[in-house]
Formats: structure tokens, C-alpha cells, sequence
């Protein structure tokens, strides 16, 4: 495959729709006591835990955000302080300092993490559940390709040189008969919107576009058409079980043996949010248009399918995680950190 990169793409992150800024800090979790009466007492929990979480702008997000509109309104079962930030970069330090008990981060950050901090005594944090399944598709503006064997001699252009994007078409590539090396041309751009305005103003081109930008993109332009969402790929050349994965939902270790309770809520809190955008996708494409993710609810909505929120744990969440990373560091070991998580990177598995 001829590697023209036009310019490198520059995070461990690898998710080049992770867009925006916040400086607010998350502060440590702390918890204080509620206000009873005698009569309430008996059934009213014994602590309520703030809980500080860290997310990033994007769809990693839009599963968070009818937990983020409750807790605004003071309805969650914890007192949960969630912040968006606009790149992973913003986030690792928190991670490894403690300062926030969970985030929702990329998955092969999650086990670079992972292997950073863990100790003799045990990993610092550990993965909770699955929030985001693939978001990449293969777009054209125009009408030559219709199946894999027709991107042969074709270039195609993609961000994320030598991270997750770039071993992910290449894993498709392969998987249906392709040489990524010899009958493909790959080309990169540095970032997903200037990718998006290549589409729009370059008839004939394929690019390899994450949502949102996907659904921007189709909707300036009539011509361009989703050629493969990369998720319904990957599970018909995948064993089963197996999935492409965008997000995850990390937590402390220290947080989760102090507070089981005030996480066991959280989850389920977390769960109700993940389902609320995919079943209520017009309420949900308000929230996460007001929270900033994309710029305007009608393009959220039309995101949500193809961004592919979701809420995976245990034992599923467990093989869909491990196949996908076992993918990524085939092609580059340092990629998931060096070597593959063990089994305690997998909570409740």
C-alpha cells in the first residue's frame, strides 16, 4: 500500500472526530451524608457519593448525555459531576492522577492505561463496559463501488496513519480479499474535517469519515453515499462475538472496591442513558446538540444510528473487547500498550 501521508495523525487516541475543549477540572470524589427523616430513614441509602467522570466530545458521549441532563436536575441515583473535554490528551492525566473516578475514553487508551498504571498490587483502573461500537464508514462521493472487490486500484483516503483507523481498514481490506499493500492506494489527511471537505468538493473520492462527519457530509452533498458502515463489516468477517469498538467506559479500581453501591447505581443510571438515546432519539439529539457534541440536533439525530451507542458488560463486553484488541496489537503491539490486558482489565467479567 503506498502510505501518503499528507500529514500524521497525532494521538493515542486515534479517534480524530474527538473534537473541542473544556477547562473545567474535575475535583476528587468525595461523599457526604443525605437529609432524612425517621420515616425515610430505613430505605434511604447511606451515603451519596460524588462521583467525578470524565467523557470526551463525540459520540463516546451522546450515550452519556440524558445521565448528564438528570444530573443537572439533581435526579441520579449518585451525585454524578461529569465534564467533556475535547481530546484524550486532556483526559489521561486525570486518569492516572485519580482525579476522576470514571471516563469514557478509546478503547486501545484504555488498555494503554491499564498497563501504565498497574502495580504488583493490582490494575489502578479496569473496564466497565462497552459505550460505543464502531463509528468509521467508507463514503463516495459518486457511484463506482458497491462491494470490496470493487476498490481494487482505488485510492482511498483516511486519517489516523499508523493508529486505529489506518489497522482497521486494513483488517477489512484483508478479511475480504484484499492486499492493503499492493491493491489499494491509501492516502491520509490530518483531521476528519478536512477529510469531509475533500469529499465534498472532490467527486470520485472514497474516504474512510467517522460520525458525524458522515452524516454532515451526505447531507452537502447529494452525491455522496455510504458505501460500508465498518461495524456490520467487521461482525461478518469476525468470530462470533467479536466487534469494533470505539468507546469504553473505564473506572478506579480504589473507586469501585470504596463505593460498590454508588457504582452498581451509576451503572444502571448509565445503562437507562445509553438506552434513552437510542430509543428516544429526537429528546437525545437535543441533549447532545445543548451539550455542544455536534452543532445541531437535526444532525444528531441522524447520527445516532451509525454511531452505534451501545452498553456492553461482563462476559460480552469481555469478547467483544478482547478479539478487537487482540486485532490491534497484531499490527502494532504498542497500539494496546505492549501486550494484551489480562483478565483483570475486564471488571465484572
Amino acid at each position: 500500500m503506498k502510505r501518503l501521508a499528507r500529514a500524521l495523525f497525532g494521538s493515542v487516541a486515534v479517534a480524530a472526530l474527538l473534537l473541542g475543549c473544556s477547562t473545567q477540572t474535575a475535583a476528587p470524589s468525595t461523599t457526604t451524608p443525605p437529609a432524612t427523616t425517621p420515616a425515610t430513614a430505613a430505605t434511604t441509602p447511606a451515603e451519596r457519593v460524588t462521583m467525578n467522570i470524565a467523557s470526551l466530545k463525540g459520540p463516546t458521549t451522546m450515550g452519556l448525555v440524558k445521565l448528564m441532563d438528570d444530573a443537572s436536575k439533581g435526579l441520579g441515583k449518585q451525585d454524578y459531576k461529569a465534564t467533556m473535554y475535547g481530546s484524550p490528551d486532556e483526559v489521561v492525566p486525570l486518569v492516572v492522577q485519580g482525579k476522576v473516578d470514571v471516563a469514557l475514553i478509546p478503547s486501545n487508551l484504555a488498555a494503554v492505561l491499564y498497563k501504565q498504571t498497574k502495580t504488583d498490587a493490582g490494575p489502578a483502573l479496569q473496564v466497565a463496559a462497552i459505550n460505543t461500537l464502531g463509528v468509521l464508514n467508507l463514503v463516495e462521493n459518486g457511484d463506482s463501488v458497491h462491494s470490496w472487490a470493487d476498490l481494487k486500484g482505488k485510492t482511498i483516503w483516511t486519517t489516523g496513519k499508523g493508529t486505529t483507523p489506518e489497522y482497521t481498514l486494513d483488517y477489512l481490506l484483508a478479511k475480504n480479499g484484499l492486499d492493503p499493500a499492493k491493491d489499494v492506494t491509501v492516502q491520509f489527511e490530518a483531521e476528519a474535517t478536512a477529510l469531509g471537505s475533500r469529499l465534498v468538493a472532490t467527486p470520485g473520492t472514497l474516504a474512510v469519515l467517522p460520525q458525524p462527519y458522515v452524516t454532515v457530509v451526505e447531507k452537502q452533498t447529494a452525491t455522496a453515499r455510504t458505501v460500508f458502515d465498518f461495524t456490520s463489516e467487521w461482525t461478518k468477517v469476525s468470530p462470533a462475538g467479536s466487534q469494533l469498538i470505539t468507546g469504553v467506559l473505564v473506572v478506579r479500581t480504589a473507586f469501585v472496591k470504596a463505593h460498590p453501591a454508588a457504582f452498581a447505581d451509576f451503572l444502571a443510571d448509565y445503562q437507562a442513558s445509553t438506552a434513552y438515546t437510542n430509543d428516544q432519539p429526537a429528546a437525545a439529539a437535543a441533549l447532545i446538540a445543548a451539550a455542544g457534541i455536534v452543532p445541531a440536533a437535526p444532525i444528531a439525530q441522524a447520527a445516532i444510528p451509525g454511531s452505534h451507542v451501545t452498553y456492553l458488560a461482563g462476559a460480552e463486553m469481555k469478547t467483544a473487547l478482547s478479539h478487537y484488541l487482540q486485532v490491534l496489537f497484531t499490527a502494532d503491539p504498542k497500539s494496546v500498550g505492549g501486550s494484551m490486558p489480562g483478565d483483570d482489565f475486564y471488571f465484572g467479567a
